[in-house]
């Protein structure tokens, strides 16, 4: 069994009862987040800023600017299709600009800066539509590492893009083999081979983020696992491991990678520093929630797992420990806090979406 963290968290908040409070929470810039914009005169953009960690990214950084007194320095991008999705980011002060990025002239639309953060991408729903996977994995990136070669990319990817690692290994690192199953797995690393090429044509520095997993309240591993414990249905065990890191941690790590572009690509894992059991997660929620869990299949020894090392090296251990994440997400459920209904398929093996 393995043991949990119990570093006490930075924060001070025991509960969060509100999506106010969540944004506001996890959205607080630390001193690192604003060193790092010190660092980084001139303008923002954030491309897939309407996905479910980019209001986040630029609620951050524009608290981070506005302490800063810089202005008028952020700009949101996407297509923002469905009705008021603007509508945080302009309460928040944030710019916004509407584009679809798979389409070049709508691209050639969005006015270049110094700083690009890029979020944009398709997973669920792709299992069937390879054509939907190449155009917005693989020729959306191309388009947009064109258009932004004179700018610093921090482009997200996720940790997908490796071989099955066994849980004792401690997860995979930068430097190991990327041979992902799976079309969806394939078309993340087609996206990373798109910033990489991007950058030797053009010298453009660039960051690729391989990210897993993020735990907002509303979605994400820990909350899978809570609703399953919750609602007594079986937690599925055959991905038995995973890392995850508070999305508010995992967002300052983004931020401070914008100092760290090269040509070519640097690479950083973002995740948590902890390999943790599936059910030892579920048996920390049953007791939280007064619940026996019940289990389905057998552990695998590998799955998808990151070491998070050379992250802690550039930007610290996250602040926030798993049993504060569990606590909250408990709180969270028990209560009839909202949820974004977007299960994460972690257990998912085979790479397909």
């Amino acid at each position: 069994m393995l043991a949990f963290d119990k570093r006490i968290p930075n924060s001070v908040m025991t509960t969060i009862s509100t999506v106010a409070q969540l944004d506001e929470m996890i959205t607080r810039p630390c001193e690192r987040v604003k060193e790092t914009l010190r660092r980084c005169p001139g303008r923002i953009t954030v491309l897939g800023a309407g996905g479910k960690m980019g209001f986040h990214l630029c609620r951050m950084l524009q608290r981070a600017l506005d302490e800063l007194g810089r202005k008028d320095q952020l700009l949101a991008v996407s297509r923002f299709s469905s009705v008021g999705a603007e509508q945080p980011f302009q309460q928040a002060g944030i710019a916004t600009h509407t584009a679809d990025l798979s389409q070049g002239p709508q691209v050639r639309s969005i006015p270049t800066t110094p700083f690009v953060f890029f979020l944009a991408g398709v997973k669920f729903g792709t299992a069937d539509n390879p054509e939907l996977l190449t155009k917005m994995n693989s020729e959306m990136p191309k388009l947009i590492a064109g258009h932004f070669s004179d700018s610093a990319i921090v482009a997200m990817s996720t940790g997908c893009v490796y071989s099955f690692a066994d849980q004792s290994s401690g997860g995979s690192r930068e430097t190991d083999p990327t041979d992902p199953p799976g079309e969806y797995a394939q078309s993340c690393l087609d996206r990373e081979t798109a910033f990489v090429n991007g950058s030797l044509s053009h010298h453009t520095k660039c960051c690729l983020i391989r990210l897993n997993y993020s735990i907002d309240l509303r979605y994400g591993v820990l909350l899978d696992i809570a609703q399953h414990v919750w609602e007594n249905r079986p937690v599925n065990i055959e991905t038995g491991y995973v890392n995850v890191i508070w999305q508010g941690d995992a967002i300052k790590q983004i931020i401070q990678a914008a100092t760290l572009t090269e040509s070519p690509p640097q690479v950083i894992n973002v995740t948590g520093s902890e390999i943790l059991s599936v059910r030892d997660i579920a048996t920390g929620f049953g007791k939280r929630l007064d619940r026996v869990p019940k289990f389905s299949g057998l552990e695998s020894p590998n799955c998808w797992l990151s070491s998070n090392a050379k992250a802690c090296e550039m930007f610290g251990q996250p602040s926030t420990s798993i049993e504060q994440m569990m606590d909250w997400t408990s709180d969270w459920i028990s209560t009839g806090g909202p949820t974004l209904n977007k299960p994460t398929h972690f257990q998912n093996r085979d790479g397909n979406y």
